[in-house]
């Protein structure tokens, strides 16, 4: 349930990221509209939505690839 709730998050701030770009491209301010995809926070929250997709396909591996469960 966790998972759904910070994947909803990320998808909600990429989403008002998107709209701030269009804001910025519809006020005709192209240079600020490339940092802002390429530098700035349209990037960020790419970033952190691409990273919790990519932690939830890790399963259950530790950080050398091993399991963290197994027989004591």
């Amino acid at each position: 349930m966790a998972y759904g709730r910070q994947l909803q998050t990320a998808m909600d701030r990429l989403d008002q990221s998107l709209a701030k770009l269009r804001n910025i491209i519809k006020r005709g301010q192209v240079a600020e509209a490339l940092q802002f995809m390429e530098e700035g926070e349209l990037k960020e929250r790419y970033e952190e939505l691409q990273n919790i997709i990519n932690i939830s396909q890790t399963g259950n591996v530790g950080a050398r690839g091993t399991s963290q469960t197994g027989t004591f």
